[in-house]
């Protein structure tokens, strides 16, 4: 029989303190119960002797150190899980909130997930068709991979975010099932109806699962939304033999919910004031993506965020960094130049990229026609600097070629409509048809065999 408590000893934002608890246990699931109706769930984050720390999920208003019973649930927090969760849109603890009713479902996991043991990993391989050239030409999303996007404020991630989960797929062939979950955190309430619309208007939504954990929504639940939203995404892909894409938007919130709530427990800051385990925190979250033996299905994560002052080395990023294979990074710049999606190609990468493409997964050519790429669009840069010392007009023939490469580079092969989803094949033809703008001496990272295959003939000099 559980034991009810009455009465508080401390509230302090959107923490409580409750004295005289007996076998309490870390990470715990409470329940209050407010002036005798309101009822609200908690989370026990700090146990010293019989004093018990409680996260109060729903917020500490109306909440007094008298009106309140306090009982404990005996295990820690758990999400029902099902198959009809697709195409249904729950609040930031998996609580539905489309108006479709509750789920009918008695299987419940907990939302820390299972220890992974390394050795069942498989490696990543076969890639995930974004239909954004700039994606898969270049930083090419491989299943199994946790590759995130590195934004900043005003910039169009939002947008960005929709049009992956509207045109993102396993490739043309494949007939395996695919699905997607997606968590936001922290978003207003505009960003929250954009994505409902345009899931429903595209025709996605019945193979989306959406938790959105709204800026008015209490701090607290913000830090349970990533961890409900993998939950789902692992019981689908490791028990359903789906193929999984997570999307989070946005870590910072979750990083400065986190901030808060360690202000509100007295603990002693680190970079930025964000707590020590900040680090450990995002790694418990990043690494629930991956392949595990025996089973057909896969997680897959984009995280998404943003960074304060579009600050590279802030700790948010720069701790992502560390943990992911890889970045995807947008441009304030591009945006500027109206080019969509502002996708900065120098400084993004994907590390598992080698591993997916090619041979056997998208062309023979896709490796050394991402080099080549990179490597003229890198001379742009130093073409563009030299021009700003010395004048446009005194550059060399070549120099001015690459100048050219650049802009049709940007407009064209990175620049694309936010309704325009293009194959693969599209993608590498793209990109040999812009290489056909410089010289064939100039192509120096690709085989010759494929430059006689591939290189645009029209493009041949005399």
């Amino acid at each position: 029989m559980a034991i009810e408590y009455l009465g508080l000893s401390n509230i302090s934002g959107p923490l409580v303190v409750l004295e005289g608890v007996q076998e309490a246990f870390f990470d715990e699931i409470v329940e209050f119960v407010v002036e005798g109706n309101i009822k609200k769930v908690g989370r026990i984050v700090e146990l010293n002797e019989d004093k018990a720390v409680i996260q109060v999920f729903e917020g500490t208003e109306n909440m007094s150190l008298q009106n309140t019973h306090t009982r404990l649930s005996g295990h820690t927090m758990e999400v029902s899980v099902s198959p009809d969760m697709l195409g249904r849109t729950f609040n930031g603890i998996g609580v539905p909130i489309d108006g479709l009713g509750s789920l009918n479902s008695t299987d419940k996991r907990d939302v820390n997930g299972l220890p992974l043991n390394p050795v069942r990993r498989e490696y990543p391989r076969n890639y995930i068709r974004t239909g954004i050239s700039a994606i898969d030409g270049l930083t090419t999303l491989i299943r199994g991979q946790k590759l995130p996007i590195f934004s900043g404020n005003g910039l169009p991630h939002d947008q960005l975010a929709a049009q992956i989960v509207k045109q993102a797929s396993l490739g043309d062939n494949s007939d395996e099932e695919f699905a997607i979950v997606f968590g936001a955190m922290g978003v207003k309430h505009d960003v929250a109806d954009f994505f409902r619309k345009t899931f429903e208007e595209s025709g996605v939504s019945d193979h989306v699962c959406m938790f959105l954990n709204l800026a008015n929504d209490p701090v607290v639940e913000r830090l349970i939304t990533p961890k409900v939203a993998l939950t789902v995404a692992e019981y689908l892909a490791f028990e359903c033999n789906m193929h999984i894409l997570v999307i989070l938007t946005d870590m910072t919130s979750f990083a400065e919910a986190m901030r808060e709530v360690s202000s509100s427990r007295g603990e002693i800051p680190s970079r930025k004031g964000y707590p020590g385990y900040l680090y450990s925190e995002l790694a418990t979250i990043y690494e629930r993506a991956g392949i595990v033996q025996d089973a057909n299905g896969s997680v897959t994560q984009i995280p998404i965020l943003t960074m304060p002052n579009d600050d590279i080395t802030h700790p948010i990023p720069d701790l992502t960094g560390y943990i992911t294979e890889g970045q995807i990074v947008l441009d304030r710049n591009l945006h500027g130049q109206s080019v969509y999606p502002p996708i900065s190609i120098l400084p993004s990468l994907s590390r598992l990229m080698k591993d997916g493409i090619g041979k056997g997964y998208t062309r023979e050519d896709h490796q050394d026609l991402a080099n080549q790429l990179f490597s003229a669009y890198a001379k742009v840069g130093e073409a563009r600097n030299l021009a700003s010392v010395i004048g446009e007009d005194e550059l060399s023939p070549i120099d001015k070629q690459y100048l050219k490469f650049g802009e049709e580079f940007e407009k064209r092969y990175i620049g694309q409509g936010p309704a325009e989803n293009r194959t693969i094949q599209q993608t590498l033809d793209l990109g040999w048809e812009l290489l056909g703008l410089l010289p064939k001496e100039e192509l120096d990272r690709v085989d010759t065999k494929l430059i006689e295959l591939y290189y645009p003939r029209e493009a041949e000099q005399p």
